[in-house]
């Protein structure tokens, strides 16, 4: 059949092309799915007397995932319908199957989806339809995502109006949503200035000892003039920023450490507080956008609370879509947009270094 042909064609290209999209969102996928199909067809032509009704079956599919917004599978379904033979007065099961090609529309590229295609149907004979119906797809994992869909089937070779409906759960592959890491400057090398070879000057601070009332200080302090490290009130930070895949407010491993340095910076300024600000994509439902992003400010606070800081020293907000970081409408931009951020400074009394 033409349209066995082309699906097989299809699903050949979009196995080809999920080995470019190794390190995008974009990729192949493969799903198994629980079947329901209302048909009303009365005495069909290919045998006479005979009632098509209700069905029931299992199918698989395999689709490819372009963009946010557009994706393309062909499905397979195993149907078991349940007929009525009037000549004969009696009531049995007849198997059917199904194949077609379907493309998907992405809303906004979130979870709720349109689609449309043409699908074979051959229980008896065969018969072709168009389709068209909305779905939704629910992300459990990077790559995991269970749907649910309906649809409307039109015949083509007969004036069948038709309803199905599908549950399914699917693999995509090819997914990488953590961030890369950000690359880290190299650090400053220290300058040690080079001693003054001087008999008279212990420490070597540039204060004979004849002056020098504070004997000893390290190479590395700026002293006065009777040879004491000299200090000044200096503002002193601390930061973090800690990003989340789609639809996830987990806090993830790679995260502990920056998590940690800024609990041991509260413990070591004690009246300090820190504010911990959340933030999503625009991807998707406002508020429920702003619900998200609260959730992974408090998990953030949960993890400084297990490190020994009180929660009457930590507070947080979500702001949702509000305060975009990346306001560009890429997998890129998106993902730099999924975080939460804190600031944390205070005024201390530090040494002055040479």
């Amino acid at each position: 059949m033409k349209l066995k042909s082309l699906a097989i064609a299809i699903a050949l290209a979009a196995t080809s092309a999920s080995t470019f999209a190794a390190d995008k969102e974009e990729g192949f996928y493969i799903g198994a799915f629980g079947d329901y199909y209302d048909a009303s067809w009365e005495n069909i032509r290919a045998q006479a007397g005979l009632d098509i009704n209700e069905s029931t079956g299992w199918g698989a599919e395999v689709g490819y995932r372009f963009s946010d917004y557009w994706s393309a599978r062909i499905e397979y379904a195993d149907m078991d319908f349940n007929a009525f033979d009037k000549v004969n007065g009696n009531r049995n099961n007849v198997d059917g199957e199904r194949y077609g090609i379907d493309g998907l529309y992405h809303f906004n590229g979130g979870p709720f989806y349109g689609l449309f295609g043409i699908k074979e149907i051959d229980v008896v004979k065969d018969n072709t339809f168009l389709n068209a119906g909305v779905g939704y797809q629910h992300f459990i994992t990077d790559g995991l995502f269970v749907n649910a869909e309906t649809a409307v089937y039109q015949g083509l070779d007969k004036g069948y109006t038709d309803l199905g409906a599908k549950i399914g759960i699917n693999y995509l592959f090819g997914q990488n949503s953590a961030p890369a890491e950000p690359v880290k400057p190299a650090p400053e090398p220290v300058v040690v200035e080079a001693p003054v070879a001087t008999p008279a000057d212990s420490d070597n601070d540039g204060v004979v000892n004849a002056d020098d009332k504070c004997a000893n200080t390290p190479m590395t302090d700026a002293v006065d003039s009777d040879g004491c490290t000299l200090y000044e009130e200096a503002k002193v930070t601390t930061s973090l920023l800690v990003t989340f895949p789609h639809d996830s407010a987990m806090v993830k491993q790679q995260y502990f450490d920056d998590i940690a340095a800024v609990s041991k910076f509260l413990k070591e300024h004690t009246e300090t507080t820190v504010l911990l600000e959340g933030h999503a994509s625009a991807v998707g439902d406002a508020s429920y956008n702003k619900k998200l992003s609260k959730k992974r400010a408090d998990d953030v606070a949960d993890e400084l609370v297990k490190d020994g800081i009180s929660r009457e020293r930590i507070s947080t907000v979500g702001y949702g879509e509000e305060r975009l970081k990346n306001t560009a409408n890429t997998k890129a931009a998106h993902a730099e947009n999924r975080r939460v951020e804190a600031h944390v400074s205070t005024v201390e009394r530090v040494k002055v270094k040479r």
